[in-house]
């Protein structure tokens, strides 16, 4: 039975299934705008650091005034965690070490968690994934955001016999992206800091997009759940239209770009020029699969299925993504089928701190985004081999000693962190390597 009709039902019982949400921004916006108009589910509950600032998230969406009065509004994410009411938490903060902390509760209290928080996932996702399992209830990533719907896509090629290739998302990129900073960001999306700041857009959150940490963080989440591998020394965002997505996304020895077969990999929508790429994927998801003998090779041809030149590698694309709006679907998998759309399983990859300049001992290093480090994808082998410095855990430490420009930041060039519910999580997540 689908899920739509599943939810139907719930309406017609007066028994809706009850939502609670951590962070009150961008994705959850999107989200709070659809609430009205899905069936069998309300919003019970909003945790934001600050309540005004989520009641004014939903009045900007159309929330009427008896719908905000109808929920409760708190300050403390591990409160709504805790919650009663609370069937399903959506935790969207963006912040690792807070979602970490907020997912654990939720699952210790009995909550299907739906993380939209895609660096907490990265960071110890495997670990929260094993305790939701314990605990009987559902982890998942967030539909509408990238992940989930490559994972969705790994999942169609694979149920039909096709072996995965390579998998991924489109986006902007050029090399020198990656020193980019909050200062000029804006100037890579063609805005003004002014009408930026109008919008309410948060510059390091935007440069995070840009400078290739997102990218890095959203293909390690693809890795850790789907059993792919990332590129040993980093994504390399080739530039790729979609008509040219089996041909270029296949391994060296054929012809393509690729290390190797089975692997999460980005596609820019810029030539290393700077000129745009021709039917550019930098909204949307892609899976390059390969016909597993000669006769599926002449069906992909007998049904106009786009190949490369040998006819053995097929592409399948879907062109954008709507984030917080698609968002539900995780909702309503998790409350009414028991299932996840996409869930972490092992540690395969990691997303870790690279130097954005030279920095000198004494720096405090500001995290994903900021003016100090990017996201570089690894495999997770070598993250722990070099002791590297989980981008996750790269906000708000001190280095002890300088680190080069381009240079991976290890945990011995930071003074020692302070224990926490969060690097607890992280070491028990580590022993899942390579599952």
């Amino acid at each position: 039975m689908d899920i739509f009709t599943l939810a139907k039902e719930r309406a017609s019982e007066h028994r809706p299934i009850n939502v609670g949400i951590i962070g009150a921004g961008k994705f959850a916006s999107m989200f709070l705008n659809q609430v009205p108009h899905m069936a069998g589910l309300e919003v019970r509950a909003i945790a934001d650091l600050s309540v005004e600032r989520a009641k004014s998230a939903c009045r900007v969406v159309g929330w009427t005034d008896d719908r905000i009065s109808a929920t409760e509004f708190l300050e403390d994410g591990a409160a709504l965690a805790m919650h009663d009411a609370i069937d399903v938490v959506i935790e969207a903060t963006g912040d690792p070490e807070a979602g970490l902390a907020h997912a654990d509760t939720a699952i210790t209290h009995g909550k299907h968690v739906v993380m939209v928080n895609v660096e907490a996932d990265v960071l110890a996702g495997a670990a929260l994934a094993k305790r939701a399992k314990s605990a009987d209830v559902v982890y998942t990533m967030a539909y509408g955001d990238q992940p989930a719907l490559v994972a969705e896509l790994i999942d169609w090629a694979r149920a039909c016999g096709f072996s995965v290739i390579a998998a991924g998302k489109g986006t902007k990129y050029l090399p020198n992206y990656h020193s980019v900073t909050p200062d000029d960001v804006w100037t890579h999306y063609g805005l003004s800091s002014d009408a930026a700041a109008k919008a309410g857009m948060n510059p390091q959150m935007f440069n995070s997009f840009l400078d290739g940490t997102k990218s890095a963080i959203e293909m390690c989440a693809i890795a850790n759940a789907c059993g792919l591998e990332v590129p040993d020394d980093g994504l390399a965002f080739p530039p790729c239209g979609v008509d040219d997505l089996a041909h270029i996304l296949r391994p060296h020895v054929v012809g393509g770009v690729l290390e190797k077969s089975g692997v999460a990999e980005v596609v820019s929508s810029l030539e290393r020029d700077g000129r745009p790429v021709y039917r550019d994927l930098r909204w949307g998801v892609y899976v390059v699969f390969e016909a597993p003998n000669d006769y599926a090779q002449a069906c992909f041809a007998q049904y106009g299925v786009k190949t490369d030149d040998s006819g053995r590698y097929a592409a399948l694309y879907r062109p954008y993504h709507m984030i917080g709006l698609e968002l539900g679907v995780s909702v309503y998998q998790a409350a009414l089928k028991g299932t996840a759309t996409g869930v972490t399983r092992a540690f395969r990859a990691d997303t870790v701190a690279v130097a954005k300049r030279d920095l000198s001992a004494g720096e405090l290093l500001d995290g994903e985004g900021g003016y100090t480090v990017w996201g570089k994808a690894i495999p997770a082998a070598r993250s722990l081999a070099s002791a590297a410095l989980p981008i996750g855990l790269a906000k708000g430490v001190i280095l002890q000693k300088p680190v080069r420009k381009g240079q991976i930041v290890s945990k011995a060039d930071i003074r020692p962190s302070t224990e926490s519910r969060a690097l607890r999580i992280r070491q028990e997540a580590e022993t899942f390597l390579g599952q």
